[in-house]
Parts: C-alpha cells; sequence; structure tokens
C-alpha cells in the first residue's frame, strides 16, 4: 500500500510541504541514470530529516517513484544507505521491479537482524520471488529475530500444505525447547497455517 502525494501533503506541515514539493520536481526532472547518482539522490537520503521519521518511508517511496527509479539505481542507494534508507528501497520493490533481478537486496537485507529490514524484505516482492526454500528460511528469520509473522506476505497461501516448512518449525521448536528457550508463539501460528500442527 502506497502513499499518495495528495495524502503526505496533508500530513506534512509547510516547510515540509515545501521540501517535498521541491524533492519531487527534482526527481521529475532527472531521468534515471543506471551509471550516475542524480541530484534527488541527496532528497531520498534527507528524506527524514525534513519531513519526519514517521513519513521517511511514504516520501523515499514516492521519489522513486517521480524518478523512475530502475533496478541499478534501487541497488545503488540500497547499498550505500543507511538502514532507513534500505528499507525505503525494498519498500518499493513491488512497485519498481517487475521480475526478480532485485532478489540480491531482499537477501542481504534476510542475512540482517534488523527486524526493520527484516520485515520490510518479507513483504510482497519476496513473496513472488523468492523460492521455497529460500521463502522458508525468511519465515525462520522472522521467527528468530522476533518480526510477526503477520509481515511474511501471503504466508498463509505459501505455508498451506508445505510439509517442509511444517518440518522446520517443529525441529526449530524442538531446539528452542531442548535449550531451555520460550518458542515463539507466532511458531504455533505457522505450524498451524501449513496444516500440520497436531
Amino acid at each position: 500500500m502506497t502513499t499518495t502525494r495528495g495524502e503526505l501533503l496533508l500530513r506534512l506541515d509547510a516547510p515540509a510541504r515545501s521540501w517535498l514539493d521541491d524533492a519531487l520536481a527534482e526527481a521529475t526532472a532527472a531521468p534515471d541514470d543506471d551509471n550516475v547518482a542524480a541530484p534527488w539522490e541527496l532528497r531520498f537520503a534527507a528524506a527524514g530529516r525534513h519531513c519526519g521519521q514517521d513519513h521517511a518511508d511514504a516520501v523515499r517511496t514516492l521519489l522513486l517513484q517521480q524518478a523512475g527509479a530502475g533496478l541499478a539505481t534501487l541497488t545503488r542507494l540500497y547499498q550505500r544507505g543507511t538502514a532507513a534508507e534500505r528499507r525505503a528501497v525494498l519498500l518499493s520493490l513491488p512497485h519498481r521491479v517487475t521480475g526478480p533481478g532485485a532478489l540480491p537486496l531482499v537477501e542481504d537485507a534476510l542475512r540482517t537482524n534488523d527486524t526493520r529490514l527484516v520485515a520490510a524484505a518479507v513483504g510482497p516482492y519476496a513473496a513472488a520471488h523468492l523460492d521455497p526454500h529460500a521463502w522458508r528460511h525468511a519465515v525462520l528469520k522472522c521467527l528468530f529475530t522476533g518480526v510477526p509473522v503477520d509481515a511474511v506476505d501471503g504466508l498463509a497461501a505459501r505455508a498451506h500444505g508445505d510439509t517442509e516448512l511444517a518440518r522446520m518449525l517443529a525441529d526449530f521448536a524442538a531446539e528452542r525447547t531442548a535449550a531451555g528457550r520460550p518458542v515463539p508463539a507466532d511458531l504455533h501460528r505457522a505450524l498451524t497455517l501449513t496444516g500440520e500442527e497436531s
């Protein structure tokens, strides 16, 4: 779900609205170039400072849309960005990339223990493009890091009848129990979705 420019402008104060108008104009004026960083990319980095952290994801996503940012630009912004900037790139993937080309960004985010990145990485783009093995490990990563499984887009559909996921979840629960550690409640929920919960 993306925030429109109009919705965003209603939430911002006057200085932030002015800054956003200028940033979007800059993004519109600079056609996306795979190899050269455009001036609006500095605005992408500064979005939280000028529009507030609560609106930074929406502002950054809108900038990427306005600029027509392609995979090379998204990859550059992700690789050079802070965690907040990387999160915005991940959130924009379903709207900016049609094929599996951005999977390396998702896989990188899933290697971190940053719950903001993990949650953003398991959205609609991952649901559409992660292979079953990688997707199952993404579900486990959520359980391991404490990201609610509700963040996993399409969880119910993909988990249904997945006996391998059920086995992995049961093994994870057994390991936690053997180590005297609590089993996350979300694990039982995910296991129920597979249809294998006893």
